[in-house]
């Protein structure tokens, strides 16, 4: 009776519970913090350890010994997260196991083959270098086209993604849960993709066998110019080669060492150009796409380059660079532009970065880009915030996108570009609105006498209200008037402009800022919980917009999948100077554009001509 009573005492059933609670929580910890396999065991056998020698060796010991003993539990368990931590591994090219390899190509560089997804349908080529590693002497220099190589290269994982600071692997499981909705509980996922300096290599995707002048489209991937890697799922090439199209996307050096302007380095370069290095990267890759695509079947005089956030701002540059001229047909933008007389983002005016270097320099207690060369880049990679811009360089760009559409320059022969209905709302989730601070944030935005137009506009008399217009304000202002803007440009310019408007509602990212990337590049997987076959039809009707874009530069026409005949996407026009888009939502259609009002407001506050 005694021992029984001993047994039911509160302590011994309260540690029992915290251990079982401390077990969860490790094994959560273990599952979205992506450790290796071995560090499951140890910790199932720590935990079991410890259940045993506090059951049997400490039951009667002392208060001081159970403490300590969940001291030895914890500096354990530390200790088996840091040796259970993921390992860097590529990432490969298809999902399949012991993928086919491909017949080989032959380009200028060299042999090379790449491996077939697992049900043959779609080539993929990893990991192509198309310029020399801007490391060493080479950072902040123009691309240096890739040499040759000996042998047969094996493209079948993808490169590093470029230099950039990586969040730990709990916060992206986390950002999974509450952003996308679809984490999945895995053991094979326990790696962390590579990041590198040396990652100035880009991927192909192409309709299996032997194809001959397909369409190519080149993708460059989002981030602020920050972050991003060329091989995620969302915008794969894979959807779009099961369509006949040839896709391409590649690395571009991101922040500090993509868009670092300094005098000095402009005084070293043959063509008096710094800062955008990144850009001049695309151009490279742009360049091995024009020499090399009809070895994998693309037509070089039929490329379609495509974009979504900053990397549509990059393609909206691309548009009146003069070395970008002649090596691309078509643009596809989503979801940002540098076109208007103010960019919102990701474009800053040469004086400006050349202060923000001065104050990098300071930081890093150095006096000359030598010094600066010389540093290892994950010490200096922390800039990434303060050099991720554009600019004017006289070389890549001899001056504003808008200057040039302005005086009728441009290289795109048709446009297709849009934005989403909720931009703002990844941006906001810990800023958002209320009826406290609306006006503050208002009259923070527009000055006097614009706030008080805006003020009329979307008035607010509840927090509800408050959020749901600021929201609305802030993507107008960050993301959708560039597209305002550059449709008039097109339209002055003659340039047939396809906009559209997605307005999607999902259990993925609903109509959020990159939303509609899944949908347009075909990619929501066979097996999924958060999309349904409404949105597998919508995907559908993106998709032909796409190809039918790609291939004769209007969006109308045959829908994918359906037989010839049977079904098409019409009613989209063209050049309607921001009146009318196609709007991708529950029920797809052309009808009226959004924001007319708030357009006219900006159109005066910045002085659009």
């Amino acid at each position: 009776m005694k021992k029984d009573a001993k047994e039911k005492r509160p302590g011994n059933v309260l540690w029992r519970v915290l251990l079982v609670l401390y077990a969860v929580i490790l094994a959560a910890v273990l599952e979205l913090g992506k450790h290796t396999l071995p560090g499951w065991a140890l910790a199932a056998l720590l935990v079991a350890g410890f259940w045993l020698i506090r059951a049997k060796k400490l039951k009667e010991a002392g208060r001081g010994k159970r403490f300590l003993a969940w001291i030895g539990l914890f500096v354990l368990t530390a200790g088996i997260l840091w040796i259970s931590w993921p390992p860097v591994r590529p990432v490969p090219a298809v999902s399949a196991k012991n993928p086919e390899a491909t017949g080989v190509i032959r380009i200028a560089q060299g042999d090379l083959t790449g491996v077939c997804t697992e049900d043959k349908a779609v080539e993929v080529y990893a990991g192509i270098p198309y310029a020399e590693p801007p490391v060493g002497d080479l950072r902040w220099k123009e691309p240096v086209p890739a040499g040759k190589w000996n042998g047969v290269l094996r493209a079948d994982t993808f490169a590093p993604m470029s230099m950039q600071t990586r969040n730990l692997p709990i916060y992206d499981s986390l950002a999974r849960i509450i952003g996308y909705h679809d984490y999945e509980i895995s053991l094979t996922d326990n790696f962390r993709e590579p990041v590198s300096e040396d990652s100035l290599y880009l991927n192909v995707w192409k309709p299996a066998g032997d194809v001959k002048n397909l369409p190519v489209l080149v993708y460059v991937h989002g981030g602020s110019l920050q972050t991003g890697q060329p091989w995620y799922r969302d915008y794969s090439g894979e959807g779009l080669a099961r369509e006949g199209v040839v896709v391409v996307n590649m690395g571009y050096r991101l922040g500090i060492f993509g868009f670092f302007a300094d005098p000095e380095l402009a005084a070293e370069s043959p063509n008096g150009t710094t800062g955008n290095y990144g850009l001049l990267d695309q151009i490279c890759a742009l360049e091995w796409v024009r020499d090399n695509i009809r070895a994998f079947g693309g037509d070089p005089d039929n490329v379609t380059i495509a974009g979504e956030s900053a990397g549509s701002a990059c393609v909206t540059a691309l548009a009146t660079s003069p070395l970008a001229k002649g090596l691309f047909r078509r643009i596809i933008a989503e979801s940002s532009t540098v076109t208007a007389p103010y960019p919102a983002h990701s474009f800053r005016l040469l004086d400006e970065a050349y202060e923000a270097a001065e104050r990098t320099k300071e930081k890093f207690r150095v006096t000359s880009v030598a010094k600066l060369r010389q540093l290892p880049a994950e010490k200096i990679v922390g800039e990434l915030s303060v050099h991720h811009h554009l600019t004017v360089d006289g070389y890549a760009l001899t001056e504003t996108p808008y200057e040039s559409y302005r005086k009728g320059i441009h290289n795109e022969e048709a446009q297709l570009h849009g934005f989403n209905g909720q931009e703002a709302a990844p941006f906001l989730l810990f800023s958002q609105a209320n009826l406290k601070n609306y006006k503050e944030k208002i009259t923070g935005t527009f000055p006097a006498p614009y706030a008080d137009r805006v003020l009329e506009l979307y008035p607010a008399s509840t927090d509800a209200e408050a959020k749901e217009n600021w929201a609305e304000i802030f993507s107008v202002v960050l993301f959708s008037y560039g597209h305002y803007c550059w449709e008039r440009q097109a339209v002055r310019n003659g340039i047939p402009t396809y906009v559209y408007y997605f307005t999607k509602q999902n259990g993925y990212l609903d109509d959020w800022h990159s939303g509609e990337e899944i949908y347009f590049y075909g990619n929501i997987p066979a097996e999924t919980r958060v999309f349904d076959d409404e949105d597998r039809d919508l995907s559908r009707l993106m998709m032909s917009a796409f190809v039918n874009f790609v291939k004769t530069g209007d969006p109308n026409g045959p829908i994918v999948g359906n037989p010839p005949g049977e079904g098409v996407l019409s009613g989209w026009k063209a050049g309607t100077g921001g009146n009318g888009v196609y709007n991708f939502g529950a029920a797809p259609g052309f009808g009226p554009a959004p924001y007319r009002e708030l357009y006219d407001v900006l159109d005066e506050m910045y002085g659009w001509k």
